[in-house]
C-alpha cells in the first residue's frame, strides 16, 4: 500500500491541455445564438448561453435571438436588444428576412438607430440565393449603412457577388475543404473574414494566417450548439505568433467596432 500523502487534487493534470492557458483567451466570439433551432430539440434560453460563456475563455460575444431569422425579424431584433441590454459581455446582432426585402429598409433603419453594427444573414434557413433580387437589395441597403455582414452559406456562392464593393463580411460556414477558394478571394478583398468554427484541418488556421494574414480570421463557435473548447484549443496550439493569435481572438473584431 502506498504511503504517499499526495492527493489527486495536488497532482498535475495528466494532459497539458487540461490546464487553461492565456493563449485560449478569446475577446470576441462572433457566432452566438439563443433560443430554438430547427436541427436541435431544445429551446436554449439566454441565461444558459451566458452560463456556458462564463465557464469558457470567451470574454465577449456577438449574439442574437433566433426568433428573428426563424419567425419574425422585427420582433426578434426587439427581443435581442431588450434581452442584451443587461448583458455587458454581449453585443446585439440584427437580422432581416431576406425573403421580404420590401421591409428590409425599415428593419435596417431601426437597427442603425439602435447602434447595431452587425447584420446576420440567414440565407440557408430563408432559402435566399445570391442571384435573387431580394438578396441583392438587402445587401445593397446594409452596405450603404456601413454594416458588417455575418454571412452564412457557402462562401464560394456568396463571396463573388460581394467582391469589389468595399464590404466587411464574416463568413460563418467555411469548411476546411473549401479554404483555398476563400483564400483566393481574400487576396483581393481586405474586408473578407472567416471564422474558426469549421477550420478543423491540421493546418487550416495556419493556412489563413500565413497566406493572407491574421486579419482575415476571427473566432466563432456557434455556442450553444457546438462546444467551445475544441476551438479554443485549436487556436491555442496553432503555429502562429502571439500577436497573430490576439488578432484572431480579439483585435480584428475590435477594429470593426471602432
Amino acid at each position: 500500500m502506498s504511503t504517499s500523502t499526495t492527493t489527486a487534487h495536488d497532482r498535475p493534470p495528466a494532459y497539458e491541455w487540461l490546464t487553461p492557458s492565456p493563449r485560449e483567451q478569446i475577446g470576441w466570439d462572433v457566432d452566438v445564438l439563443y433560443g430554438p433551432w430547427p436541427r436541435h430539440h431544445r429551446d436554449i434560453p439566454l441565461a444558459e448561453v451566458r452560463r456556458r460563456l462564463d465557464r469558457s475563455p470567451v470574454c465577449g460575444a456577438l449574439a442574437l435571438s433566433t426568433r428573428g431569422p426563424l419567425f419574425d425579424d422585427r420582433a426578434g431584433n426587439e427581443e435581442t436588444l431588450r434581452d442584451l441590454a443587461d448583458c455587458p459581455e454581449l453585443l446585439p446582432v440584427g437580422t432581416v428576412d431576406v425573403r421580404d426585402a420590401l421591409t428590409a429598409e425599415n428593419r435596417l433603419d431601426e437597427l442603425a438607430a439602435a447602434g447595431v453594427r452587425f447584420l446576420r444573414l440567414f440565407t440557408v434557413e430563408q432559402a435566399a440565393d445570391p442571384g435573387f433580387p431580394g438578396y441583392r437589395r438587402v445587401v445593397d441597403l446594409a452596405l450603404a449603412r456601413g454594416m458588417v455582414l455575418l454571412h452564412d452559406g457557402d462562401p464560394r456562392r456568396y463571396g463573388p457577388p460581394l467582391m469589389d464593393r468595399d464590404a466587411d463580411v464574416v463568413f460563418l460556414d467555411l469548411h476546411a475543404y473549401l479554404l483555398a477558394d476563400f483564400l483566393l478571394m481574400a487576396r483581393e478583398e481586405p474586408g473578407f473574414r472567416v471564422t474558426t468554427r469549421m477550420l478543423s484541418g491540421p493546418d487550416s488556421v495556419e493556412r489563413v494566417v500565413h497566406s493572407v494574414g491574421a486579419r482575415h480570421l476571427v473566432f466563432g463557435s456557434r455556442t450553444p450548439f457546438m462546444d467551445i473548447s475544441p476551438l479554443t484549443l485549436r487556436l491555442r496550439y496553432a503555429a502562429i505568433s502571439d500577436e497573430e493569435r490576439d488578432a484572431v481572438a480579439t483585435r480584428n473584431i475590435e477594429e470593426l467596432l471602432s
